[in-house]
């Protein structure tokens, strides 16, 4: 079992527990996590609280690296964790991050997906697919333009350095930042408040500002520009090096080939 799940009352909260593995999104883990939303979705919760508890380092590692395919699209829009992204938009209550630990890669694209974060002192994301040569994909690519300024968007893919709570918080990545102590009670109080409103206003207001936010469209030349680019990268030597230099754990030797 990778993710315990419970209701109390009229809120939901989803555990990652697979720490051996620093909550690696896997196949298994998202099919599991996926699950337990569909059950609490079911019981109609007000509030869904995704937490990976208070006893780890490492909120998420991100995507599994070792399900990653070589030569073709690695985030395709069938990919499992592109499925959990689009399930957190879509599911009915609003959806509280609650952040202890470090985030990577797709993980912190889970995070900005939810609809609050909350976070104490430890948290800290990073955008990482330029440590793989990984070509991340259009819709988690604009998930982090509208959720930072541009530049900072900028800065953290390309640099792939982890910002901290404190920048989180200054960048507005966060919508609070709270002693280690307090984060649970904190996280936990907000969903109840959250659970007293009314539920139809909210679940509409959630989907309201959900289309509204994705309504801006792609024209067709620039989209096909974009998975034109992301080709090269996907089929390109530097992503087989990237990939096969982390199963080895050694340092990429990139060529820009």
């Amino acid at each position: 079992m990778y993710v315990i799940a419970e209701k109390l009352h009229q809120i939901g909260s989803i555990t990652l527990t697979h720490h051996e593995k620093r909550n690696a999104l896997s196949r298994v883990l998202i099919g599991e996590l996926m699950a337990a939303m569909e059950r609490l979705r079911a019981e109609k919760v007000r509030a869904l609280i995704l937490t990976a508890g208070m006893e780890t380092r490492v909120w998420s590692a991100g995507h599994d690296i070792n399900e990653l395919p070589e030569g073709e699209d690695p985030l395709a829009y069938s990919d499992p964790l592109e499925q959990l992204l689009r399930a957190v938009r879509h599911f009915p209550a609003p959806v509280i991050a609650m952040v202890h630990g470090s985030v990577w890669g797709g993980a912190t694209d889970l995070v900005l997906s939810c609809d609050l974060v909350i976070g104490d002192d430890t948290c800290s994301f990073a955008i990482t697919p330029v440590n793989l040569g990984l070509p991340y994909n259009t819709v988690g690519t604009l998930n982090f333009m509208r959720r930072l300024p541009l530049n900072v968007a900028k800065e953290m893919m390309f640099t792939a350095r982890p910002i901290t709570a404190e920048e989180a918080q200054r960048w507005s990545l966060l919508n609070h930042l709270v002693p280690e102590a307090e984060l649970h009670a904190f996280t936990l109080n907000l969903a109840r408040g959250i659970a007293t409103k009314a539920p139809l206003a909210v679940e509409a207001l959630k989907e309201q500002l959900r289309m509204l936010g994705d309504s801006a469209p792609l024209q067709p030349g620039i989209f096909e520009r974009i998975q034109e680019l992301r080709n090269n990268v996907y089929t390109s030597r530097d992503y087989r090096e990237g990939i096969r230099a982390f199963k080895e754990k050694r340092k990429p030797e990139f060529r820009g080939e």
